[in-house]
């Protein structure tokens, strides 16, 4: 199945759910993060500030803001560009680029070295069990990783990528310059 099929595939069965389900369906996939042994030692944590048919995140970001990690959430600047900028708690959050809500602070990829991301959380359209990630096609994740991908002190940035258990699959199509995910978490 090509990508382009696998994600209309996803669309058609996250529409069985009704929100409230997804956001039930959301809480163990949460609950596993906060007591992910990466995440409770992580002082700084790249996340995303969900969509309504991806993991519900919203809890989390403000749990992990409250517990006092920095967190950074990525902003779209241009049709293929994202930027990481901190959370600073719902105050500081806009509606932008595809309904997304985004933090309006300074981007921190120029000063991100004092703030030393160690882990990433990551949506996906699907993932499958060798770590593999199918986004929604546009190539921001994979571009925003790939320069991400070392830290200030030479750590590989560790990504998790986060689903719902009907978009873990056996295997996806992917391709040479797709970022592969460390673990996944369903």
């Amino acid at each position: 199945m090509d990508k382009a099929l696998l994600r209309n595939k996803i669309r058609q069965t996250m529409r069985e759910y009704s929100p409230q389900q997804r956001e039930a369906l959301s809480f163990p996939i949460v609950e596993k993060l906060l007591s992910h042994s990466m995440v409770r030692s992580a002082n700084c944590i790249i996340l995303f500030h969900s969509l309504p048919d991806e993991v519900y995140t919203h809890s989390l970001i403000d749990t992990l803001y409250e517990q006092g990690k920095h967190i950074l959430l990525p902003k779209v600047v241009s049709p293929t560009e994202m930027t990481l900028h901190e959370y600073l708690g719902q105050s500081s959050l806009a509606q932008g680029a595809y309904g997304i809500w985004e933090p309006q602070t300074p981007n921190l990829i120029p000063q991100i070295s004092h703030l030393n991301p160690t882990i990433s959380i990551i949506p996906g359209v699907a993932f499958d069990k060798h770590g593999n990630r199918l986004g929604r096609g546009k190539g921001y994740y994979d571009r925003f990783l790939s320069s991400l991908q070392t830290t200030e002190t030479g750590n590989t940035l560790y990504k998790i990528g986060v689903c719902f258990p009907f978009q873990l699959l056996d295997n996806i199509p992917h391709d040479e310059h797709d970022i592969n995910m460390n673990e996944i978490i369903s």
